[in-house]
């Protein structure tokens, strides 16, 4: 007898993406998927036709759904269920100021990290409603209610009341990681009135049930559906090379750093997903991809015929602004440029600042949890590049272990839909993704130089 599929879907910030899986083994039948509109402010009714056309043909094959959705991105919904702003997402840093002024309301950072497991910086969804209050007060005013964008997607697929779950909740802004609950006061004080928020439904739990009997999980913010899909332990590093930068890993106690480099975020199984994110991962190399005329398989290879440390080329890739450091406003660096510079000098950089930046964030990560990297795994849609292969274990200063590509955030939907339908206590094993392992010699003088350049350009931004 066949067994069951289900549906996991990533509604990520360029595009949703889903995959049919066989609930008993993990593997992945089919899959489709359709664009999203480029931008930082997004009308959020694309995603739902997104959404219907890359499930299309697939849902009514699944017994059980769910979605992974980019984190802290704003839906700020009327009485009526329709948008009053275009979704504002994670990667906007218009509400820097905001975020600033939310954390003074809080009492600082310690107490901000205190109240909500993190120090708010200009992607937290608190920050954006209070940008709403104060630069669009009809739009605020008539803001009845307020989703995360897998909440919305998810709503989309039953028709009925918003849910939600802790993973993706504690991005906000507005719920506590200490009692797991929402604080509506928070919410209410971010935006100027009283909200409704969506239901937190327990990682295992059935959400609720269309008219024909499909089962829908409550979903996932997307770092924690990449972590249910990889099976993260303590002790793993998860470093996602997507638009954003992320090194993250599993704490069975909560983080609450006061210093703002580590977001001390909830998971989708009950545990804790500390993190520390960029805002300019992959897209530091689709600017030099653009400024050098060639894809990104020729950047690579431009890049491993330079030497280690460009000749002395350094780039600080704070292009859109940086989360990690917290400098929404500062811009990308480039030092040591001569008239002997080549391109293969520049490709070479550019891959280093990329990983320089995410070996800052392993550091400040491991250095908070007190439990150091014993596997890194490489995942995202940059890490299949041989360049960051062969460079990543020399600057991260570890062995890289790079499972095979694949659609890692709708393969955790995909597993909690399953977990959802099963009823278990544990989510269902799964055959680990096959992987390759890298290793090289760290290269302390390229990460040297790098922080020089990042030290000095702290008061530039």
């Amino acid at each position: 007898m066949a067994s069951d599929l289900v549906l996991g879907v990533d509604s990520s910030t360029q595009s949703t993406k889903a995959v049919l899986v066989d609930a008993a083994t993990g593997d992945v039948v089919a899959q489709q998927s359709a664009k999203h509109p480029a931008g930082t402010s997004v009308d959020p009714r694309a995603w739902l036709e997104a959404f219907d056309r890359a499930t299309d043909g697939l849902l009514p094959r699944a017994s059980a759904v769910a979605i992974g959705g980019q984190q802290h991105g704003m839906v700020s919904l009327d009485a009526h269920g329709e948008p009053v702003h275009d979704a504002i997402l994670w990667n906007d840093t218009r509400s820097a100021r905001e975020a600033r002024d939310l954390i003074d309301e809080l009492g600082g950072p310690d107490a901000c990290a205190e109240a909500v497991g993190s120090v708010l910086v200009a992607s937290f969804t608190s920050t954006k409603l209070r940008w709403l209050r104060d630069h669009e007060p009809d739009a605020a005013k008539r803001t009845h209610e307020v989703l995360l964008p897998h909440d919305y997607v998810s709503r989309h697929v039953t028709g009925g009341e918003a849910f939600t779950d802790r993973g993706d909740a504690s991005g906000t802004g507005y719920f506590s990681t200490a009692d797991d609950d929402w604080r509506p006061d928070l919410a209410e004080s971010a935006l100027g009135h009283a909200v409704s928020l969506p239901r937190i439904v327990a990682p295992a739990e059935v959400a609720d049930r269309t008219s024909s009997g499909l089962v829908v999980a409550a979903g996932t913010g997307d770092n924690m559906a990449a972590a249910l899909a990889l099976d993260v332990q303590p002790g793993d590093v998860v470093v996602s090379i997507g638009t954003s930068g992320v090194a993250s890993s599993i704490s069975d106690t909560r983080i609450a750093d006061g210093s703002g480099s580590v977001t001390g975020f909830a998971d989708a199984t009950g545990r804790f997903l500390p993190m520390t994110t960029t805002m300019n991962a992959a897209r530091i190399l689709d600017l030099q991809c653009r400024l050098l005329g060639v894809d990104h398989d020729e950047l690579g290879r431009l890049a491993l015929m330079a030497p280690s440390g460009a000749n002395g080329v350094t780039l600080l890739p704070y292009y859109d602004g940086e989360r990690t450091p917290n400098r929404p406003d500062a811009t990308g660096t480039w030092s040591g440029l001569t008239s002997s510079t080549t391109r293969e000098d520049i490709a070479r950089a550019a891959f280093e600042a990329l990983l320089c930046s995410l070996a800052d964030g392993v550091e400040l990560l491991t250095g908070m949890t007190g439990v150091p990297a014993q596997r890194i795994l490489l995942v995202g849609g940059a890490a299949g590049n041989p360049a960051v292969h062969a460079l990543a274990p020399a600057l991260l200063g570890a062995p890289v272990t790079v499972p095979a590509p694949g659609e890692y955030v709708a393969l955790g939907a995909a597993r909690q839909a399953a977990w959802a339908l099963s009823g278990s206590a544990e989510p269902p094993t799964w055959a680990a993704a096959i992987a390759e392992t890298h290793t090289a010699e760290p290269t302390p003088l390229v990460r040297e130089a790098y922080a020089r350049l990042r030290d000095r350009t702290a008061d530039w931004a």
